[in-house]
């Protein structure tokens, strides 16, 4: 499965922002092993259900630990028997793009 979350604190820090706080769930999320990919907008994680559901779930909690409320948006692609499909999705669309 592949799973693009965004996790951020409900305040941000003394200038209203919350890099510091994203940046420790994306060291979470790296120091998992799993593929993984960050942009503007997401995390996105690739596993097993178990795997990718204990890393966003330890994610939140190293928000929470700075935060006493954590917004989580999470929007999954559940495709059993698929793996590698963090680039392979891509790599199809760029296929079809220089077609």
């Amino acid at each position: 499965m592949i799973v693009a979350f965004s996790i951020s604190p409900s305040a941000g820090d003394e200038t209203g922002g919350v890099s510091q706080a994203v940046a420790e769930a994306i060291r979470v999320v790296r120091a998992s092993g799993l593929p993984n990919e960050t942009n503007a907008m997401f995390t996105n994680i690739e596993g097993e259900w178990d795997e990718v559901m204990a890393v966003v779930k330890q994610a939140v909690d190293v928000v929470a630990a700075v935060s006493p409320r954590v917004s989580l948006v999470l929007k999954a692609d559940i495709r059993p028997g698929y793996t590698g499909q963090l680039t392979a999705k891509v790599e199809r669309i760029e296929e079809a793009l220089s077609d």
